[in-house]
């Protein structure tokens, strides 16, 4: 089985051919003839399946036969990273067939984007947001709306956007094709779906586990040992591309300093980044010119960086959805991935949770010849890294002695 199965016009199979694209995935095999026949479609697909190239190859397909200008096909994202990512796969798999593409999203001057929209972008891929700025000044119309495209729908859930996709979807008033993706399918969205889908048809492929490429393993270790422990795995270990989780964006930042005064390539990516920091942190880990990234759940979808061989948690994710989407980050197009988990004795419930959805308990690992009795520095707790309640409290009576 191959591309050629889908028999899309040359112009199109020009892009897939110099994308490198072989055969296809089980995602584009099952979703790809249902939305050329103008299905409405639910696809659910953990994240590296080829799930973007399966809507966007439809999409380029159906809009190169008929050009009628104005934007006719939206590709609505929860982050910028997704929003660029997708406009650059649309913009690599249609270089043959005439179409333009913009991406929209916050944290950039809307002046560019109104002037990319007025020069014909057919295909807009767009943060909510920023979206709905644009509709509210009428510097986008969705009048001649074809396809609907809403990517990483529970992601978007899980970042306050539902209201916002609502408010989008007033502004369509017409017929068009609907094609909803998402990793998981949480009881909103499959609200939303029943609410704005007609006759959907379901893919569904293996939604709720990580990749079969990936190996998984924890480290059990106090708070407090966790960037020492960090930096002795790297130093030990052979690994092409890390992507380092933690919980908060503050603990990013850190993490990252750390690492860079230990003398490692490292940056952060955050959501109080400006835009041309985020941008200039991706770039430089996708083109290796940076090894080592240390990102909050901002990245755990999204970023299509094929090379990575390691996702370090350096926080336990908060749910089993989220440990999917960090880990799926890794083991990617067929190449073996691992996932290592830094653990400690709160994250009891989160491990079982974790073990009962991979169905199989995982390796606890321990680095040999690392101190893991090592006290924590005084006034942070063994557990959390935070500071203890008598610290605090000892700290709000000087003050308020002063």
């Amino acid at each position: 089985m191959n591309f050629e199965t889908f028999n899309l016009h040359p112009s199109v199979m020009a892009g897939v051919r110099e994308l490198g694209y072989s055969v296809p995935t089980p995602v584009q095999l099952q979703a790809i003839p249902l939305i050329m026949q103008g299905r409405d479609v639910i696809g659910l697909a953990q994240t590296g399946t080829g799930k973007t190239a399966a809507f966007v190859l439809p999409i380029l397909e159906r809009l190169r036969s008929s050009p009628q200008g104005g934007v006719r096909a939206l590709i609505i994202s929860p982050t910028r990273e997704l929003a660029e990512q997708t406009c650059e796969v649309v913009n690599n798999l249609g270089s043959r067939t005439g179409l333009h593409s913009i991406a929209i999203y916050g944290g950039v001057s809307m002046q560019q984007q109104i002037r990319g929209l007025r020069n014909g972008a057919e295909i807009v891929t767009a943060c909510p947001g920023r979206l709905l700025d644009h509709l509210w000044k009428g510097t986008i119309s969705l009048s001649e709306l074809e396809v609907l495209v809403i990517d990483e729908a529970d992601r978007m859930f899980d970042m306050g956007f539902l209201p916002d996709v609502r408010n989008i979807l007033r502004c369509i008033l017409h017929k068009h094709q609907t094609l909803l993706f998402s990793a998981t399918m949480p009881a909103d969205i499959r609200r939303l779906a029943r609410e704005i889908l007609h006759d959907p048809v379901t893919v569904q492929v293996d939604p709720e586990l990580p990749p079969k490429t990936v190996s998984h393993a924890l480290y059990p270790v106090q708070q407090h040992l966790k960037t020492n422990l960090l930096k002795e795995i790297l130093n030990r270990t052979s690994m092409e591309s890390v992507l380092v989780f933690t919980r908060t964006k503050h603990r990013a930042e850190r993490v990252a300093q750390q690492l860079v005064r230990a003398g490692y390539r490292v940056t952060s990516l955050q959501g109080d980044l400006p835009q041309s920091r985020r941008q200039a942190a991706l770039e430089g880990f996708r083109n290796g010119s940076i090894k080592i990234l240390v990102a909050t759940d901002i990245a755990a979808r999204g970023i299509d960086v094929l090379s990575i061989s390691h996702v370090i948690n350096y926080d336990m994710p908060e749910n089993t959805d989220a440990y999917i989407h960090r880990s799926g980050r890794t083991g990617r197009v067929k190449k073996n991935g691992d996932a290592i988990t830094f653990v400690t004795s709160a994250d009891t419930d989160k491990i079982s949770a974790l073990e009962r959805l991979l169905n199989a308990r995982l390796k606890r690992l321990t680095l040999q010849g690392f101190d893991y009795a090592r006290p924590a520095p005084d006034g942070q707790s063994h557990l959390s890294g935070q500071p203890r309640r008598h610290d605090i409290e000892r700290k709000r009576l000087v003050k308020r002695n002063r």
